[in-house]
């Protein structure tokens, strides 16, 4: 495979089914609206504008509050409504979110004051490393499942382009990790699977699945899990 280019790493019936299945998550999605949410013990509100949590979003939820340390430096890539970033906050006291959307940068601010963690978070907007210094004992990442190209900016929360951002945060992360730090990725066969563990491979991370559960849609298994990953 180049390195460059994506191409599914599936056969043309699976991605079939995936943009259908994306097309409905999308009208799905884009008919939320704002809503507030508890889970895992916070109180939540999310914008139209920002990815809304899933029934699996636990999966990652449970293994961020299992694996911060109370010294660890902590980034939440992509924090959407800055839950992840919250969670780890319990335990953290430097906490840093970041996403490229200014809709979801905003609401994670409000929902960290809401929660009583503003002082050990901060938020700002970057484009993965871009605007990000410094390394890390806790990376988190909830990347988009999808390749195809966005159309807005809550889109771009859930599909990207070829993995384009996918490949290049696996392409930097590596360096971003202190010696012993650890990266918890989340990620669904309702995505390119065999090209997430391609990238894994590629950046020399051991890779260990912590948790996983299984969804059916429409007669298909849907395999979801949180992977730590380590130097």
């Amino acid at each position: 495979m180049s390195d460059d280019v994506y191409r599914p790493m599936m056969s043309d019936e699976n991605a079939a089914t995936l943009r259908r299945w994306h097309e409905a998550a999308s009208a799905e999605i884009h008919g939320y609206g704002a809503h507030e949410v508890s889970y895992l013990g916070l109180t939540l509100v999310i914008p139209e504008q920002v990815f809304p949590l899933t029934r699996m979003s636990d999966l990652l939820g449970r293994a961020v509050l299992s694996e911060v340390r109370d010294a660890d430096r902590v980034l939440d890539m992509g924090t959407g409504s800055g839950v992840n970033a919250i969670l780890a906050a319990r335990r953290s006291h430097d906490v840093v979110g970041v996403d490229i959307s200014p809709h979801a940068v905003a609401a994670a601010i409000r929902n960290a004051e809401r929660n009583h963690v503003a002082d050990r978070t901060r938020f700002f907007e970057s484009d993965v490393f871009e605007r990000v210094d410094g390394t890390f004992d806790v990376i988190v990442f909830d990347p988009p499942f999808r390749w195809f190209r966005p159309r807005d900016l809550l889109e771009m929360s859930f599909t990207d382009e070829n993995y384009q951002t996918l490949t290049r945060f696996m392409s930097e992360v590596r360096d971003r990790l202190k010696p012993g730090g650890r990266l918890l990725l989340f990620f669904g066969t309702s995505g390119d699977m065999t090209y997430l563990r391609h990238l894994i491979d590629r950046s020399g991370l051991r890779a260990d699945t912590i948790d996983s559960r299984d969804l059916a849609k429409d007669g298909i298994i849907v395999t979801y899990c949180t992977f730590r990953l380590t130097l």
